[in-house]
This record gives C-alpha cells, structure tokens and sequence, in this order.
C-alpha cells in the first residue's frame, strides 16, 4: 500500500476531484502540465498575483471572496482583448500561521469561490502549485483565452475622433465591490459583435490611469467630459477630501470595458445600447498627446496621471 498522500497533496486532489474532467482537456491536474486540444484562432495568455494587504484583507474578506476575485481579475484582462476564457493554473503560497487564525477549511472555501467562478464563465482550472511559507497569503492565476484570428482587441488601436466610452459606474470599489464584481467577458463579446472595437482596456488602476495606457500605445490624446463620467453609488457615498468625480476618475479596481469605437459606431451604441448594463458616452480620442477633462462650463484642464501604481523602485 501506498503511503498517505502529504496535506499538500491531499489538497490538490480535492481540486482535481471538485473539478472532474473536460473534453478539450487531455492532461489536467497531476501532472508537469497541463495539456489542452487549440483550435483555430489566437490563444490569449495573462496572469495576475493577488497579495494579502494589497489586493485583499483577511480581516474583511472571506475565503470565497478572495478566491473569486483573483480568478475575476483574469477574466476581466480576456475580456478586455474581447475574448473567451478557456483554462486557468492557480498558485497558492498559503501563511502557515493560518490554521491558527482561520478554520481548517480555508483552502477549500478559497478554492469553492474559484471554482464557482470559473464554471460560470466556462473557464476549466487545469493546475497550478501550493505553498506555505510564513509570509502573507499570497495568490497567482495564470489564465489562457481564445479570440478568432484578427479580433483581439488590442490598446493601440484608437484613432484621433475615435468616441471614448465606458461600462458600468466608477469609483468607491474598495467599499467592497473590489471582491464582488462582474467581469465583462459577455459584454465584450457582444460589443465585439455588434461594433469596431478599435482599442479596449479593464479598468484595473483607474479611469485616467487606463485610458492613458491606451493614448500612448495609440500615440494620441484624450477630452473626456466631465459630466459624462458614470459615478457609483459607492463613489458619491465617500466623504473625504476627494470629490465623486475625483473617486471616478482615479480609484482603481472598477474592472467595467474602456473602449473607443469611431463617431458612426459611437452614435450607434447611444442610440441603441446592446448591453444589459449602463453604458456611457465620456468623451473623444484627440490628436496630439494631452488628456484633458472638459467642465460643464466649457473649461478644460490637464488631467494627471491619477490611479493606482505598485510602487516597484527605479529603473
């Protein structure tokens, strides 16, 4: 007989079973890789790593929570190409002081808020490693994606005229939508659909902070309208020394679809918007290289580059 398997690999074989098995999928977890049928297309390939302190904090959030946004946060960088999320590899480092401050089942509760995510967007976790270290918790999804050959959306498509438009409402997320937000993946398909995306970014560091990523791929400028930005319940509620349109231009973590489409495609989506969720006209793609915010008295100002950054030293 065998020896029983270690914690750890106890662990990885509750994944494997929760899972099950998937046609596309000849090798899944258990072994060096995982190995999966391509078809034809483009496969999309990103990763993000979710830090305790950072992204989460284990006074506020649950297990569940912390499991489905770090799955979410990937699934938003394949909607933001206009893609379909295919398969994932995740990567624990788990705190071995945890079971002193959690229950046993934490691991499980995490992976559950993964796992219900992933199979509502037809996403299958292939894989991945887990570690325990006595440092923070610490979580990577690597994710792959698929979009038909010449229909990836890229951020250095927009053209100056290009209309600048925005899902949803921004601001206030840390207020906790940060941990329960939707990711667009069905919205960008359908815009994929229905209109010219000429470029396309996830609203991860901030309005402004994302949009300009977009005007210096696209070598170009920005007038967003400042009456036009959708602001959030969440972001008008703040009382601070910011304003709600200050909160809605530079909080981070909104994860709604940036986009640019030209005038004939943006008058379109106005008068028929094909989403079940808000979408809003905030301004046009301009020649040159400034972004500036027009007030509703007609004056406009340079906008800074608000937002979020790691702060990762000098380069």
């Amino acid at each position: 007989m065998l020896p029983e398997r270690t914690s750890e690999f106890r662990l990885i074989e509750t994944f494997r079973s929760a899972i099950g098995s998937t046609p596309h999928v000849l090798t899944g977890i258990g072994d060096d890789t995982a190995v999966v049928a391509a078809s034809d297309g483009l496969i999309l390939l990103a990763a993000d790593m979710l830090l305790e302190g950072v992204h989460f904090d284990l006074a506020t959030a649950t297990p569940f929570q912390i499991g489905r946004k770090t799955l979410a946060v990937n699934l938003s960088d394949v909607a933001a190409m206009a893609g379909r999320p295919k398969y994932a590899l995740v990567s624990l480092a788990l705190p071995r002081q945890l079971h002193e401050q959690r229950d046993s089942n934490f691991a499980e509760q995490l992976f559950e808020g993964l796992h219900l995510l992933a199979d509502e967007f037809e996403t299958v976790i292939v894989g991945g490693d887990t570690n325990s270290w006595d440092g923070p918790l610490v979580i990577n999804v690597a994710i792959t994606g698929e979009v038909p050959a010449g229909n990836a959306i890229t951020r250095s498509g927009a053209q100056a005229g290009d209309w600048i438009f925005v899902t949803g409402s921004l601001g206030g997320s840390i207020a906790g939508r940060h941990l329960d937000f939707t990711p667009r993946v069905s919205e960008a398909l359908i815009l994929r659909e229905v209109c010219q995306l000429n470029s396309m970014i996830d609203v991860s560091d901030g309005l402004v902070a994302d949009l300009y990523h977009i005007l210096e791929e696209s070598h170009v400028g920005a007038i967003l309208d400042g009456s036009a930005i959708p602001i959030s319940e969440a972001a008008a509620a703040i009382n601070d020394d910011r304003s709600p349109l200050e909160h809605a231009l530079g909080d981070g973590e909104d994860f709604e679809l940036l986009f640019t489409v030209s005038p004939k495609d943006g008058k379109a989506l106005v008068a028929n918007n094909p989403l079940p969720i808000p979408l809003s006209h905030i301004g046009e793609i301009a020649a040159g290289d400034s972004c500036r915010l027009r007030a509703e008295s007609g004056k406009e100002i340079a906008l800074p580059r608000l937002g979020w950054s790691h702060e990762v030293g000098q380069c």
